[in-house]
């Protein structure tokens, strides 16, 4: 599904990310994870379009995206969320999801001025896949609330919930558990497995060793902008190179 060969990225004098190789497989959940500044997000960034690399290429599909903008490799099916949920706050959650929705089909400026018939359609058609996601992901209990008002935890799921608006075919996800309680954390997990299950390819950034490890089948390790490890999660708590750079006094509660 996706196939990142040779990435590498200089920002002046700092090699950000090194000559860095992935392959995330159909329906696969990857695991990307490393100290802060290894190089993660900005792995993220270049593979969405955010930023160009200064070698190396990403492939979706066999289809070469390396240096696309942001909208195009969306429109691909390669979406993403933000370390920084960005939601429009004064709007309810439906709205939120229905604008998202409105990203991939791509309402003519003219028809939603006009309001024609054709447009109509679209918005009926943006609720009723926005009402779906919206139950998919277990918010239907809030969809008539503005997002800003929210806790935490349920304005992370609806970062995630309008990232599923756009379809996508590989989902990369960027701390998603970051700031959640036990119980918000227990409730993400189990909304990343179904995504998961029902098909969505999922590359997963995140600090929370523990919901890493429970969550991913096979696990990238970056240092320093370079791939140390690579493996099944069990391979990763017991490398060497992985419990001196990462894990620590960690790899015990993983």
């Amino acid at each position: 599904m996706l196939e990142i060969k040779e990435l590498t990225k200089r920002f002046s004098g700092l090699l950000a990310v090194d000559n860095f190789n992935l392959t995330v497989n159909k329906g696969e959940l990857v695991g990307l994870i490393g100290p802060n500044g290894a190089g993660k997000t900005t792995m993220f960034n270049l593979i969405t379009g955010f930023l160009r690399p200064t070698k190396g290429k990403i492939m979706l599909e066999g289809m070469d995206i390396t240096g696309r903008k942001p909208h195009s490799v969306a429109a691909k099916g390669v979406v993403r969320t933000f370390q920084a949920t960005s939601l429009f706050n004064d709007f309810t959650v439906l709205q939120n999801v229905m604008i998202a929705c409105h990203l991939h089909p791509k309402t003519r400026l003219l028809e939603a001025v006009l309001h024609i018939p054709g447009n109509q359609r679209k918005e009926k058609e943006a609720r009723m896949q926005a009402l779906e996601i919206i139950n998919f992901v277990k918010l239907n209990n809030v969809k008539d609330i503005p997002a800003g008002s929210l806790p935490h935890g349920h304005k992370r799921v609806l970062g995630i919930a309008m990232a599923l608006a756009a379809n996508p075919k590989i989902l990369l996800l960027d701390e998603p558990l970051s700031g959640m309680n036990t119980k918000e954390v227990g409730t993400a997990m189990a909304l990343i497995r179904s995504i998961w299950e029902k098909g969505t390819g999922i590359l997963l950034i995140e600090h929370n060793m523990k919901a890493a490890m429970n969550l991913c089948q096979r696990i990238a390790v970056l240092s320093f902008g370079k791939k140390i490890a690579e493996g099944s999660p069990n391979e990763i708590r017991q490398h060497p190179e992985v419990i001196e750079a990462y894990l620590g006094t960690q790899q015990h509660d993983a």
